[in-house]
């Protein structure tokens, strides 16, 4: 979708200092939008919205076990997040996140080349 994309992995909330370097190479990158992935309790989206100044898109994923198995957790969660910013998307519909920060990210470069 012509976009620079640029990733990080495990950086999940169980170990929350991971989250920090990922971050800060993600700022002074200068991103347009970020795309969090989360399991479990799907604390990670309201975390990076909270720290981040650009839009967060929060994928809700399937992993997960007990109460809020099947993303629910995960999905209530990112839903419930009082953190400014944060979108969220159907659980495991990382397509339709990736095509909504193309769509903005595309937007933002035809709009900045005028």
């Amino acid at each position: 979708m012509n976009c620079d994309c640029l990733c990080s992995y495990d950086v999940g909330i169980a170990g929350l200092h991971r989250i920090f370097p990922v971050l800060k190479q993600f700022i002074e990158s200068e991103v347009n939008i970020i795309i969090v992935v989360a399991g479990m309790e799907g604390a990670l989206a309201s975390i990076v919205s909270s720290l981040a100044d650009v839009p967060v898109i929060g994928v809700p994923t399937s992993i997960g076990y007990g109460y809020g198995e099947k993303g629910i957790a995960a999905l209530a969660s990112m839903l419930q997040s009082c953190s400014l910013g944060l979108t969220v998307v159907n659980i495991d519909n990382g397509v339709g996140a990736g095509a909504a920060a193309a769509n903005i990210a595309n937007r933002i470069k035809a709009k900045s080349t005028r």
